[in-house]
């Protein structure tokens, strides 16, 4: 299998693995032919973020144990759908990305350098 490439078309690092991520759960924004949702994008999700996707019908903030999922708050890193993430840059709200842990696929919805303006900072990491 070939490595997956990030946006800035270097091997894709981890997102996140404490909650454990991706559409794969395998802590990496990777996708493949049953990702409907493209789930790409590694964010940094905000309090503001986790109420607009909640109002869109998708609650990431109420854990579910049944799926193992533990619910997340701000500030973890989680693989969003990109357009999503693109809906939530048009209100205003889009939480910053981890460019090395964003899978290029995401350059089929969003711009390479709309996401550079949304990045998340090496301080911040």
């Amino acid at each position: 299998m070939m490595e997956s490439l990030n946006v800035l078309g270097e091997n894709l690092e981890v997102c996140c693995t404490s909650p454990m991520t991706g559409f794969y759960r395998d802590g990496f924004c990777q996708t493949g032919p049953s990702d409907f949702g493209s789930h790409v994008i590694c964010a940094a999700v905000t309090a503001e973020f986790l109420e607009f996707t909640k109002r869109r019908g998708n609650d990431l903030s109420t854990p579910r144990p049944e799926y193992s999922f533990p619910g997340l708050k701000p500030g973890d890193r989680w693989c969003l759908c990109a357009s999503r993430w693109k809906e939530a840059l048009d209100s205003g709200v889009a939480p910053p990305v981890v460019l090395s842990a964003t899978h290029q696929k995401a350059l089929e919805v969003v711009p390479l350098e709309v996401l550079q303006e949304h990045a998340l900072s090496i301080i911040d990491n």
